[in-house]
């Protein structure tokens, strides 16, 4: 299995599940996407987009995502550094299909992280998102994407409002290490 695929809407918990995996296990690692945009956010690498287009051109991106007017990508080469090092990634996706073109290149573990718009809102302004009104539009976008794409694509489906940290860590990394969940992309 290539890694761990965390998809929902914005103020989710991504970011604080991963941080909870990587504490539980360390060879869980952040995948860090490639950003083209502005320099907001600690977890991405920034490249230019003429950076960008010299990997599209290669083949080598697997996943692009625009988005709050920047374009987040993953390169191919990050996800098979990440398997020579024998870690596990964990990547952020913002849209489901993105998803499917990223299980392209092998098995994923699903994970949908919910929360309801109100507490989006509530953490949104809490850690101080300047944009609050724009991550309300992306968590709207979100569900509609959830209406448009999702055929039982999740393997997990996880309340962040309603479990810790800690316990939804220990879920994931069960069902990964475990592969007891039929993965993302797994052909029998």
């Amino acid at each position: 299995m290539k890694g761990i695929v965390l998809y929902g809407p914005p103020a989710s918990g991504k970011s604080t599940i991963t941080a909870a995996l990587t504490a539980l296990d360390p060879r869980f690692v952040l995948l860090r996407k490639l950003k083209a945009g502005d320099r907001r956010g600690t977890e991405y690498d920034f490249v230019t987009s003429e950076h960008l287009a010299r990997l599209r051109a290669a083949g080598r991106l697997l996943a692009e995502t625009h988005r709050y007017g920047n374009v987040y990508a993953i390169d191919r080469h990050q996800i098979e550094q990440s398997a020579q090092a024998g870690q596990m990634p964990v990547v952020h996706m913002g849209n489901i299909p993105d998803i499917l073109r990223l299980a392209e290149a092998g098995p994923w573990l699903p994970v949908l992280l919910w929360v309801p718009r109100d507490v989006c809102e509530q953490r949104s302004r809490q850690r101080g998102d300047g944009d609050t009104a724009r991550r309300l539009s992306a968590w709207d976008e979100t569900l509609l994407d959830l209406q448009a794409h999702d055929t039982g694509l999740f393997s997990l489906r996880i309340r962040t409002d309603q479990t810790t940290p800690e316990d939804a860590a220990r879920q994931i990394a069960h069902a990964y290490l475990r592969q007891e969940v039929p993965p993302l992309g797994h052909h029998a």
